[in-house]
């Protein structure tokens, strides 16, 4: 095992993982949806730099994940759930500790959780303003 020491290192982690997420019969189905073929390249990059803007506090994320998340919870008729997200963060967790240990490694698996957490809340809350 190795720490996360770079970017290369997290390109690798977030790769891998999503992988395991294209193939997952409850994940993979939505993210293929949103993410073609031709898309992914770009979109791990996109991802690529979320986790080092998040891990080593190198401004290179550009992007708005809960729109991203909204965008997705619309199309599943506002069915996205708390276990969507489990799977997700199990997954994550999953990737990290085939690959990596560390101080990173377990930074990356509580900004996940908090992350996890915080969209899946988004969700809900956007959900309740759109019934009142």
């Amino acid at each position: 095992m190795k720490q996360i020491e770079n970017r290369a290192d997290v390109y690798k982690l977030v790769s891998e993982f999503y992988t395991v997420i294209r193939a997952n019969p409850v994940l993979g189905p939505i993210f293929n949806h949103h993410i073609l073929d031709d898309q992914w390249p770009a979109h791990i990059d996109k991802l690529t730099d979320f986790w080092v803007t998040n891990l080593f506090g190198e401004i290179c994320f550009k992007g708005n994940p809960s729109q991203a998340h909204l965008k997705v919870d619309n199309h599943l008729n506002h069915n996205m759930e708390q276990h969507h997200f489990e799977i997700w963060l199990n997954l994550w967790f999953e990737t990290i500790d085939n690959w990596f240990d560390g101080a990173l490694a377990q930074r990356a698996k509580d900004a996940a959780t908090r992350m996890a957490t915080g969209q899946y809340l988004f969700v809900l809350k956007s959900r309740q303003q759109i019934n009142t």
